[in-house]
């Protein structure tokens, strides 16, 4: 029961490390050069679909007349504002060049992103809210929407960008991972309430699927990181600065939940970030090599999932002693 408990507690972190052994070993052992060639596109063409059934098994158990903006919502959009503002200034108020760019780019992908689609499965396995955090999901899209195509073309004056085609961009990418599971759960919980027992009985099953998920992008992420063309120096202050800026949002999520006794849904919606959405907008928009920083997001905020988990889980099997003692 102990090791079972454990691998339910550290189930995202055993994840990456799979997800990063595995593209190593197809990558270094020559005899497995074509099976890996071979297996990207079917990994490619799998994530979009793993992502649509976490979402669709998620908001099986959406409560959708309880989806509305709260007090949090605007003061952790708020914030995020005020942070893209001083990178911005940073960047163009500066003048930055060369790696000092590069770096702040990084910083600004980890910070502009969207809150990530699977927080509400997170949420969820910490006890808090999936209406409330799903919201914010939203809106946090839309506002994405609105600033990227202000920005970049700031940042880089060669960015093909336009406001219009960014902002359908994104919608379209919102309505594709958001709305399109969402419209399939409402019916299946309307009008196939079997089906819809039948996925609710089955335990933590979208947090299962997320690490399947998890699994896929880590090792897609490690080989961004193993053939991106830079000095160890700039990837080291890339990954330590997007370890910082992580925490930095998953503590003013809490602590701006923590006034509305919603610290565990402002947490996330904060700290847990649309990484692979950011890596294709660095990649598309700006300096290829700025990828690098959401691709190290997404390692430290698992991480950070892990331990909230851990934590979470450990405080209520003893809160069940006590209960069974008393």
């Amino acid at each position: 029961m102990d090791i079972l408990r454990w691998v339910k507690e550290w189930t995202l972190p055993a994840a990456m490390c799979t997800g990063a052994v595995l593209y190593l070993v197809f990558a270094l052992v020559p005899q497995l050069d074509g099976a890996g060639t071979a297996l990207g596109p079917l990994f490619a063409a799998v994530l979009p679909l793993l992502m649509f059934l976490v979402l669709f098994v998620t908001f099986c158990k959406v409560d959708f007349r309880a989806l509305r903006p709260v007090g949090w919502h605007l003061w952790v959009g708020l914030f995020q504002l005020l942070s893209i503002a001083v990178l911005m200034a940073l960047i163009v108020g500066c003048g930055l060049r060369g790696n000092s760019l590069v770096l702040t780019e990084a910083l600004l992908m980890c910070v502009i992103s969207p809150c990530a689609t699977a927080a509400a499965v997170v949420t969820q396995k910490l006890g808090g809210s999936l209406e409330q955090t799903t919201t914010y999901t939203f809106l946090s899209n839309f506002l994405t929407a609105l600033l990227v195509p202000v920005c970049f073309p700031m940042i880089e004056k060669s960015a093909d960008i336009t406001f219009m085609s960014a902002f359908t961009k994104i919608l379209y990418e919102v309505a594709v991972v958001l709305l399109a599971p969402m419209l399939l759960a409402y019916v299946v919980k309307h009008h196939m309430k079997r089906l819809h027992r039948r996925i609710v009985a089955i335990r933590d099953l979208s947090y299962y699927l997320w690490a399947c998920t998890l699994m896929i992008v880590t090792g897609t992420t490690v080989r961004n990181i193993v053939h991106a063309e830079a000095t160890v120096v700039l990837l080291t202050a890339i990954a330590l600065s997007a370890l910082a800026v992580c925490i930095v949002q998953f503590a003013v999520g809490r602590f701006v939940g923590h006034y509305f006794g919603h610290t565990q849904e402002a947490g996330q919606a904060m700290g847990q970030k649309n990484t692979t959405f950011a890596i294709w907008l660095s990649s598309t928009y700006l300096n290829p090599l700025s990828s690098v920083g959401p691709g190290c997001y997404i390692l430290w905020q698992n991480i950070i999932n892990s331990i909230e988990i851990h934590v979470y889980s450990s405080s209520s099997t003893t809160s069940s002693g006590w209960k069974t003692q008393s």
